[in-house]
């Protein structure tokens, strides 16, 4: 019998085909492979228009436009003289830009992030740290600060959200194909891919390095999704944020071992090495072994020199945000660089722990402080935050004398500011604004635009958002999983003479986005005036694994739909970078509703300003800074509460009465002009004019150049000079105290007033204190220090004021300090004497925290 089947299994090759640019267009790929054309609108509109479509679906992805070409449309373009022109324009430009050369007032920095928020295109960032970072790389380059970026390059990223029919959140992981993205492979002479070998304890993972060029500056990406690595070890770029507490370790590892093998191999040496979170720690593990293995140094030698020349900039403002790691994983993964370091296995862990020798997890954050010589928080508040939250590393030093300072965060006013605001700057305010941007006294200028330009100007950003959201909807309404329904109310009922006002964040508990719905019916009244049309959208992710946030997304999606809030409460998904640069500068009023003090800065309200929008937030993070009256709203940074719960309900009452009485009817007071609010453009000028100057990323940048990298690198350059005499000097002396300490002995304190009595003291007397010491074999410069301090309310010390005694007499090893003083100051207060050792190399007493407390009697 004849088979009439012979069964074969098909047998496919992948392959990829590409467009060949012609020569009049070649110039195109250099474009769409640099983000420079991320805030360059007249780039994007190259791209947009050789295909639309592919534009449109793609999210904006010149890399996928240019794929996408058929030969006809090549030849088509190829002749088109107008867009030839517009080309050469362009690219002219982006020459110009690219050939400035680099400022030489500012020191070379590596910047070491987990994540960089450059443009949706590129899915390795998941909310405001690493837009942060992003915008950060991009003023660098617009700014001429030569800057490195290590980062990875994740095969699937953060998640893009999908909202159920019944609300419930989904994670969606889609893999990124690189060859559709504007990253480059680097490569050997001979072109093959270039391979990194990061060697771990038990094993070796291989990592491709991949090239993302922002503007003037380079970002360098590692991808361990390699064949030659273990199915495990490929995990490790895949997802941010994503598997378990090993996972994260392999990370950690990755980015600061890895990452510093990675510009070693590349032939990159910065002077000054940016610590974006205690993520990128281990940077100065592998620092410090480089040092010892190629330089033969010392561990001694090693961490001063690597202190010397380090920065730890923290986001978090309480001490669970920070990465622990159990003594067994810790040692799983660097136990065998004690041997390389020379120290032992005890001492290294305890550089990660407040208590040396306790049984601690190990702390990134806290390695982070101990390998760094300059630590800062992001705000002004979140730096005295970040002093309480640090105190405990260094005993015997009160929070508000630690040298960890602030620097302020700020947003790329090219990336944020509509492009139709910048236009509007540039015409009114200065034509060079966008190259003066921190420049308070031309922004003054802003009290003085033009109402009615400015309330049109509003009015064009809002009917943009609205445009997007349409566009949005008819993007996601093909998903199975969504609700149909829930999409087409949000295009159908947002109202162009409504307030608008947006909340879009990570749903975390304390960002409290249940605020508003405490009071249902209060909320009604609110929304339901048919003369005062008010909606509120919401948007933000919750961590797949953050139950409690999703909860509350939920929540917020099951009220849209009652029938009293449908139309009045929306909620978008899928929170990104394209959706925030639609929706907050579209809206009227940006709220965020942090518990105080949890946000450490926030970046979204900042976005707002520059397009106009106003902002009512928790005197908290960086609105603590920022408010003035007249530009904005506020809620008190004082607690009325120590109930979370109770506080959660004075502050929703407060919000209510806010809009009621003063956020809407200021909106729709046309007293003074039938068509807008002049008082509300009148609070918009404000805005702009006293706060938009004061949160730019060109201010951030400067401030940290000012504030941390100039002077670390000409300390770094002072202790290295003459073969590292310095260094050599100061680890001698820090030997010499260290073991000497001990012997200081306090042989008599005296504490004089003119009314004869040590307790009670009169405001306008003079009080005198001295000490007599002997330091037996001690030689050290000591300080001595009056210390007056009052108690806090939990109990906690807070330094009021602290003033040095003078060496007056000095025989033998024996010496005696002394300090008068006029009394200024009524009320209940604590004394004491501190004695530190000082020496002229310290940068500050932190960095060798010997003291001894000496009480006054």
């Amino acid at each position: 019998m004849i088979q009439s089947k012979s069964p074969s299994q098909p047998t496919w090759r992948d392959i990829y085909t590409y467009s060949k640019l012609p020569s009049s267009l070649a110039n195109l790929d250099e474009l769409a492979h640099n983000l420079w054309w991320v805030w360059n609108l007249d780039a994007q509109q190259l791209f947009e228009e050789l295909n639309p479509e592919v534009w449109h679906t793609s999210n904006g992805n010149p890399v996928k436009v240019l794929a996408s070409l058929t030969q006809t449309r090549l030849k088509e373009i190829s002749v088109d003289e107008s867009y030839l022109a517009r080309l050469r324009d362009v690219y002219a430009r982006f020459q110009a830009y690219m050939k400035e050369p680099m400022r030489t007032d500012a020191p070379s920095v590596a910047y070491f992030s987990m994540e960089y928020g450059l443009t949706n295109v590129l899915k390795i960032y998941s909310g405001g740290l690493g837009v942060l970072a992003g915008d950060y790389m991009k003023e660098a380059s617009d700014s001429l600060v030569d800057m490195v970026g290590v980062g990875f390059l994740y095969r699937q990223g953060y998640f893009d959200q999908v909202i159920t029919k019944d609300g419930q959140q989904l994670a969606e992981y889609t893999p990124a194909n690189f060859k559709e993205i504007p990253v480059t492979q680097e490569t050997n002479e001979d072109g093959t891919p270039l391979v990194l070998t990061v060697p771990f304890r038990s094993h070796v993972v291989y990592c491709h390095i991949w090239r993302v060029d922002v503007g003037r500056v380079r970002l360098y990406l590692l991808d361990s999704d390699l064949p030659q690595n273990s199915e495990w070890d490929r995990y490790i770029t895949y997802q941010l944020y994503g598997g378990d507490w090993e996972n994260r370790m392999k990370q950690e590892y990755l980015l600061g071992i890895g990452g510093m093998l990675a510009l070693k191999k590349l032939g990159i040496k910065q002077e000054i090495y940016h610590l974006n979170e205690g993520h990128a720690s281990f940077i100065n593990v592998q620092r410090l072994a480089q040092y010892v293995e190629e330089e033969g140094m010392s561990f001694d030698e090693a961490l001063e020199v690597v202190r010397a020349s380090s920065l730890y900039t923290v986001h978090t403002p309480v001490p669970a945000g920070h990465d622990y790691f159990d003594e067994q994983l810790f040692t799983k993964y660097l136990g065998h660089f004690p041997d390389r370091l020379g120290i032992t296995p005890q001492e290294f862990i305890d550089m990660g722990r407040e208590n040396p020798g306790s049984h601690e997890k190990f702390s990134m954050s806290v390695f982070a402080l101990n390998t760094c010589q300059e630590a800062n928080g992001v705000s002004e508040l979140h730096g005295k935050v970040s002093q309480n939250m640090f105190a405990p590393v260094w005993k015997g030093f009160l929070p508000e004398e630690l040298h960890v300072g602030f620097v302020t965060n700020g947003v790329h006013l090219p990336t944020w500011a509509a492009d139709s605001w910048k236009t509007f700057y540039t015409t009114y305010i200065a034509s060079d604004i966008l190259h003066h941007q921190a420049d308070g006294e031309m922004w003054k200028k802003a009290h003085d635009l033009p109402d009615e330009e400015v309330w049109n100007m509003r009015m064009a950003v809002k009917k943009r958002l609205l445009h997007f959201l349409e566009d949005s909807v008819h993007h996601n309404i093909r998903k199975e999983d969504v609700d149909p329904s829930t999409l087409m109310s949000i295009a159908d009922d947002l109202n162009p003479d409504a307030l608008l006002v947006g909340f879009g964040r990570r749903f975390a508990t304390y960002k409290r986005a249940h605020l508003l719905f405490t009071d249902l019916n209060r909320l009604s009244q609110i929304v339901n005036n048919p003369d005062r049309p008010v909606q509120f959208i919401f948007t933000g992710k919750a961590h797949p694994a953050d139950g409690g946030g999703q909860g509350l997304i939920k929540h917020i999606i099951e009220i849209s739909k009652c029938p009293e809030f449908k139309g009045k409460i929306l909620f978008l998904q899928n929170y990104d970078i394209r959706v925030a640069q639609n929706l907050i500068a579209g809206v009227d009023v940006w709220l965020n509703t942090p518990t105080r003090p949890l946000e450490a800065s926030g970046t979204s309200g900042m976005k707002a300003v520059m397009n106009g929008a106003l902002n009512f937030s928790v005197l908290d993070g960086w609105w603590y800074e920022g408010y003035v009256p007249g530009g904005g709203w506020a809620l008190t940074d004082k607690r009325t509460y120590q109930d979370q719960s109770l506080q959660d309900q004075l502050d929703a009452a407060t919000i209510y009465k806010i809009f009621e009485e003063e956020i809407i009817p200021l909106y729709f007071d046309r007293t003074e002009n039938p068509n807008y609010s002049v008082g509300w453009v009148r609070d918009i000028k404000t805005s702009i004019a006293e706060i938009l100057p004061r949160f730019t990323m060109k201010r951030m940048i400067e401030d940290y150049i000012r504030k941390f990298y100039v002077p670390l690198a000409e300390r770094h350059r002072h202790i290295t000079r003459d073969n590292y005499a310095d260094v050599h000097e100061i680890i001698a002396w820090k030997k010499h105290v260290t073991e000497k300490w001990g012997s200081l002995e306090v042989i008599d304190v005296n504490l004089e007033t003119e009314n004869h009595n040590p307790v009670n003291f009169r405001v306008g007397e003079q009080i005198k204190v001295t000490l007599q010491a002997d330091l037996h074999e001690l030689e050290s410069d000591l300080c001595v220090e009056l210390m007056v301090a009052s108690t806090n309310t939990d109990g906690s010390d807070r330094l009021d004021a602290k003033y040095q005694l003078q060496l007056v007499a000095q025989e033998g090893s024996r010496r005696t300090y002394q300090l008068v003083h006029d009394i200024d100051k009524p009320g209940s207060q604590k004394v004491a004497l501190r004695i530190v050792p000082t020496h002229p190399l310290l940068p500050h007493a932190m960095d060798f925290a010997h003291n001894k407390w000496v009480p006054l009697y």
